[in-house]
């Protein structure tokens, strides 16, 4: 599977230390471990920061060559508290890098060969009107590549009416469980069952499908016109940051398999329930570990 994964880069600052991260490039990172082809479009500082930041990505085995540092900006940060059950709460620092992210005639050239399968982006990155240009250019330039939305709401980080635009351009949307009931609230629709609120946001917005993520209870996935909710894992949580992003990107990962769809959101499931059960966001893991969890 080919992937454009576009968004931040950024580093995770809690009390007393600074993980790499960024929702889009969390997912990328799995992604890229699970021996799928990974563009990663974003942009750092020409500074300490993201000199360290691209160094990381490629210990991650991630390329950088879309991840310019660009003099005068400053690499993202955001500053994360947990509070005792391992969740994260966030304040984001713009104007950051990727922000100000982009791609030339050159850059297009390369992510033709080979062409894109998915094309991932969030609400967070297109907050940026430069950002936002950037994406809607990458999705007319891939007519044919799938189109993976993460909402990943954060307070003041989004905006009704750009998270409608998000939409319409997917193919496949993820969500957790909170933020159903904001999709409900944008769209005035009543609260109903789960399974009802997939189809009628699917029906209406011509989606190949939807996954809601539930945390400890696990998800509910719909694709293809099928429904399942599969129960979660019970983990020891160190913290639930890039949970998220490793359960889309073994998703997407089942879903290029040609997975029966309990496979899929299973092995979705036992991912984001390992990288919960570990310290940052792109915390080592192996296949034989997401097999044997639970067991």
């Amino acid at each position: 599977m080919r992937l454009i994964a576009i968004g931040e880069i950024l580093w995770d600052l809690f009390c007393n230390e600074e993980r790499l991260g960024g929702a889009v490039l969390n997912l990328a990172a799995h992604a890229t471990r699970l021996g799928h082809d990974v563009a990663l479009v974003s942009a750092v500082g020409d500074d300490e920061r993201g000199r360290r930041a691209l160094a990381r990505a490629r210990e991650l085995g991630l390329s950088t060559r879309f991840v310019p540092a660009l003099p005068g900006r400053e690499t993202g940060i955001v500053t994360v508290a947990l509070d005792e059950r391992g969740q994260p709460s966030y304040i984001i620092h713009r104007l950051a890098a990727y922000d100000f992210a982009t791609l030339d005639d050159a850059d297009f050239a390369a992510l033709v060969s080979p062409p894109p399968d998915w094309i991932c982006y969030g609400t967070l990155h297109s907050m940026h009107p430069g950002a936002r240009q950037l994406l809607r250019s990458v999705l007319e330039r891939f007519p044919s590549a799938g189109r993976f939305y993460d909402i990943n709401l954060r307070k003041d980080s989004f905006r009704p009416a750009l998270v409608r635009e998000l939409i319409e351009s997917a193919t496949l949307v993820k969500l957790n469980d909170s933020e159903v009931q904001a999709l409900q609230e944008m769209f005035a629709l009543p609260e109903s069952s789960l399974e009802a609120f997939c189809r009628e946001f699917t029906r209406r917005f011509g989606w190949r499908g939807m996954c809601v993520t539930r945390g400890a209870e696990g998800c509910a996935v719909l694709l293809d016109g099928e429904y399942v909710e599969i129960p979660g894992y019970p983990v020891q949580v160190v913290d639930t940051v890039g949970a998220g992003d490793a359960f889309a990107a073994g998703f997407l990962h089942g879903v290029a398999a040609g997975w029966p769809l309990s496979r899929i959101a299973d092995f979705a499931n036992r991912l984001g329930a390992l990288v919960a059960s570990r310290s940052g966001g792109t915390p080592a893991w192996t296949i034989e570990e997401i097999q044997t969890l639970g067991a």
